[in-house]
């Protein structure tokens, strides 16, 4: 008789392959893989409610550029913003605490992002983000200064050349965009995470040990007070991307109580650099004075609002007009300071509009202009410069 034929197993389904996470704010969670005692979220979840709160970090920002502040934008006012508008004044000088949400949120999205992803598909979502809206603004505002008729101070060309690379800060070149220190910051997280969680593959315990070593090694280079480890390891900003990175965790996994240390930590030194740098003892000399509880209410706020979107509490704002909004943030985030010094002289002190009607118009014309970026130079570029930096060559 024939020998019998060995037993074969029936071989797995191929399995769908995992689609990596948008690089920007308007993100959709895949489900992950299994790791540790908790399973992950199933199923994709659109964070539109996070593209909202962006908006409204931005929105803030914009309030402080506006009303919250003295120096250039006195000028274009013709008296300081405390006489336009003297109650709301002392209420917009929170908004740059907008910067420190930005931050969490870049923490959270950036995490997502990454998870999953090759390094250089990581690098071509990066550069292809960040790089056409703010080629565009540093164009427009460099044109924009060298008219004859407007009055501000414009950057050396040579300067404006630097700032293309977006390196002008460590250079020493002046800058053409007075936000691009968040830039910065930005770029500094992009390669850590990049270094020591892409390269060697996005996990659950790599990117606790992550957070871990960056907020100890961060606190060390406060200590030891050597400007390379600040450039570095970036201990004034440090807590909110890693806070962001730790509700990411709990997005993915769930409660966790490691996880929740890590955003627990985060906050209690972020609230502490928040509280240093913008308290002062109240003086009627300076423009503004923020009490400490109310510094540290703002920075709770930004914590707490993308706590409550990882654990899906917002769900329901499945609107899709904040897609848009979401697209919208970056580039009126870039153009709306400046640009705005010479909308609100325009409209204010050469058409007379009243304080409040100027300052709604001007973010009402920096967003349309924000669309136009968005419409015709991120969507067009933006897939094209990823293509070109994702394209494997063959040899």
């Amino acid at each position: 008789p024939a020998p019998p034929r060995p037993h074969r197993r029936c071989p797995p389904a191929p399995r769908p392959p995992q689609t990596p996470a948008s690089p920007s704010a308007s993100v959709t969670a895949s489900a992950p893989a299994a790791e540790g005692s908790r399973p992950a979220r199933r199923g994709p979840v659109r964070l539109r409610a996070l593209d909202g709160l962006r908006l409204l970090a931005a929105l803030m920002v914009a309030a402080y550029h506006y009303g919250g502040r003295d120096g250039e934008i006195s000028q274009a006012w013709g008296t300081s913003p405390r006489e336009q508008f003297p109650t709301a004044s002392s209420y917009f000088a929170y908004g740059c605490l907008g910067v420190q949400i930005f931050f969490v949120i870049s923490g959270f999205v950036i995490c997502m992002s990454g998870w999953g992803r090759p390094l250089r598909s990581f690098f071509a979502s990066r550069v292809s983000r960040l790089y056409p809206a703010y080629w565009a603004a540093i164009l427009i505002i460099t044109a924009v200064f060298a008219l004859p008729w407007v009055a501000y101070k414009s950057v050396s060309p040579s300067d404006t050349l630097v700032n293309l690379t977006m390196l002008q800060q460590p250079l020493g070149a002046d800058r053409v965009l007075g936000v691009c220190w968040t830039l910065w910051a930005e770029l500094r997280f992009y390669a850590l995470f990049a270094l020591f969680v892409v390269l060697p593959g996005a996990n659950r315990q790599r990117v606790v040990l992550f957070c871990a070593v960056w907020t100890l090694g961060a606190a060390l280079a406060e200590a030891a007070n050597q400007p390379l480890l600040d450039l570095v390891l970036m201990p004034e900003y440090a807590p909110y991307f890693i806070g962001g990175i730790g509700l990411y965790l709990i997005h993915r996994y769930g409660h966790d109580a490691l996880a929740w240390g890590i955003v627990g930590i985060s906050f209690l030194i972020g609230q502490h650099y928040a509280v240093a740098r913008l308290w002062h003892a109240p003086n009627p000399s300076f423009f503004s004075y923020r009490p400490a509880i109310g510094i540290v209410a703002v920075v709770a706020f930004g914590y707490l609002a993308v706590a409550l979107i990882a654990l899906g509490k917002f769900q329901w704002a499945n609107w899709r007009w904040l897609t848009l909004a979401g697209a919208l943030t970056y580039p009126f985030y870039l153009v709306h300071e400046h640009l705005g010094w010479v909308v609100v002289g325009v409209l204010h002190r050469e058409l007379g509009l009243p304080s409040y009607a100027t300052l709604a118009l001007t973010i009402l014309l920096m967003l349309g202009l924000a669309w136009l970026l968005y419409r015709f130079v991120e969507q067009r570029l933006t897939p094209v410069i990823k293509k070109s930096l994702t394209a494997v060559r063959v040899r």
